[in-house]
């Protein structure tokens, strides 16, 4: 699924090359995709709107419109966001469920191979309320080592799971909180409230690297993640341990351990480095 890193490398793609750019038409092919709005309603608020910047919170694009409505695509498993100059390969458009026809020539094509993401259509007022339910973002300056250990005090649930609360944290999935919580040599499943001041800011730096770090290689790619421009990221080779259960562990050399047990999706880790 499409953590931060991802939809943070869309959204860079998206505004850089659509801003100032008006839309003419829209076309759905899969309405099961859309929330909030209807296929006819879609189209009637968008066509002669302008694209004015596309952003992201937590992980969400946000493309806002001249209008003052806000487009939000939450890409999920299979989704991506694809600027189709006349060049995109026939087996992304096939998957088109939104497109988004531009006066430049170009469309966007919102792809979806399994349509398990979302594309909505909301009021500013609508999108205080979505953002109001969402924690600090991870790259603010404003979520600093006693922040977080402030946000993790008292919780009793496994310190993966907190990171990966989108009502705390907001971006983080299961890739980014493994690989954190490895850096930061924390056990996955250790109460959130049992780990110090000292433990929470080496946390907040191991999760501002990794976050910092993949977005530099444009995200990880293991099977449906694509940029704009239909490019796989090139995170997944510097990944240390999420995917590489069985393997060695980059530091220490043991085995890597992979689990279901802490929160039903695949946790990774070193029971020597990660106390």
């Amino acid at each position: 699924m499409p953590e931060l890193p991802e939809t943070e490398t869309i959204a860079r793609d998206l505004d850089r090359e659509l801003a100032g750019v008006r839309i003419v038409g829209v076309r759905v092919t899969r309405p099961d995709v859309l929330r909030d709005v209807r296929p006819a309603e879609l189209a009637r608020r968008l066509t002669g709107a302008a694209i004015e910047r596309s952003w992201r919170r937590a992980k969400l694009v946000v493309i806002d419109v001249s209008t003052g409505d806000r487009v939000l695509v939450q890409p999920r498993f299979t989704g991506a966001l694809l600027i189709d100059g006349g060049a995109l390969a026939e087996r992304e458009r096939r998957y088109s469920t939104v497109a988004l026809e531009l006066n430049d020539g170009r469309s966007l094509h919102y792809r979806d191979i399994r349509r398990l993401g979302t594309v909505s259509l909301v009021t500013s007022e609508r999108f205080a309320l979505i953002d109001a339910a969402l924690g600090v973002e991870p790259l603010d300056p404003a979520f600093t080592g006693e922040h977080l250990s402030v946000l993790l005090r008292g919780r009793r649930q496994a310190i993966k799971k907190v990171l990966m609360d989108q009502r705390i944290v907001a971006g983080i999935g299961n890739i980014y909180a493994n690989e954190a919580l490895w850096r930061a040599d924390i056990d996955p499943s250790r109460e959130a409230g049992r780990v110090d001041p000292q433990e929470a800011s080496a946390l907040r730096d191991a999760i501002v690297d990794v976050l910092t770090e993949s977005i530099a290689h444009r995200g990880t790619s293991f099977r449906d993640y694509r940029d704009a421009s239909g490019t796989r990221g090139g995170f997944a080779e510097r990944l240390a341990v999420y995917g590489r259960a069985g393997e060695a562990c980059p530091r220490c050399g043991r085995r890597l351990i992979g689990t279901h047990a802490i929160d039903g999706r695949m946790t990774v880790l070193c029971a020597r480095c990660q106390k």
